[in-house]
C-alpha cells in the first residue's frame, strides 16, 4: 500500500534563490505555476546558501532543483549546486536555472550540469512541460529501482 501511495505522489520540486539576489517575484510566479500544474513545490525564499539548498533538496526528496538567479552569478552558482548535489550522492536530482541569463551563457550552464535553462521571458507552459519531462524521468528511474530492490 505504501508503494502505491508513493507512486501517486506528485513530483516534488525545490525552487531556490541562491546567493545575494533579493528579487523573488519571478521565483514565486514559477513556484505557483508549478504548484498549479500539479507539482509539490518547496520554496526556499531569498538569499540561500548552496549548502542549505542541497540539504533541503535531500531532506525533501525532490526530483528537481530550480535555481532562480538574477544577480549575474548564474554560472558559478549553478556549477556549485550541481557539484554539491553530486558530492552528496544526489547527482540524479536535476538542476534547472532561470532568470536573467544571456543567450551566450546557456551552453556554459548546460556544460556545468544544468538539465535546462529558462531565461527571463520563457513561456510558463514551456517551463511546465520541460520540468514535467525532467521529473518524470527521475520518478520512473526511482520506481524501477524500487521494483528491482524488492526482487
Amino acid at each position: 500500500m505504501a508503494q502505491e501511495a508513493s507512486r501517486a505522489r506528485p513530483a516534488r520540486v525545490l525552487v531556490a534563490k541562491p546567493g545575494l539576489d533579493g528579487h523573488d517575484r519571478g521565483a514565486k510566479i514559477v513556484a505557483r505555476t508549478l504548484r498549479d500544474a500539479g507539482f509539490e513545490v518547496i520554496y526556499t525564499g531569498i538569499r540561500q546558501r548552496i549548502e542549505d539548498i542541497v540539504s533541503i533538496a535531500l531532506q525533501e526528496d525532490v526530483a528537481l532543483v530550480g535555481l532562480s538567479i538574477l544577480s549575474g552569478a548564474h554560472i558559478a552558482l549553478t556549477t556549485r549546486t550541481v557539484e554539491a548535489l553530486k558530492a552528496a550522492d544526489a547527482g540524479d536530482i536535476a538542476v534547472v536555472v532561470g532568470g536573467t541569463i544571456p543567450q551566450a551563457d546557456v551552453p556554459k550552464l548546460l556544460s556545468a550540469g544544468a538539465a535546462a535553462v529558462f531565461p527571463t521571458g520563457t513561456p510558463l507552459d514551456v517551463l511546465v512541460q520541460e520540468v514535467r519531462k525532467l521529473t518524470s524521468k527521475r520518478v520512473t528511474d526511482l520506481r524501477a529501482g524500487e521494483v528491482g530492490a524488492g526482487e
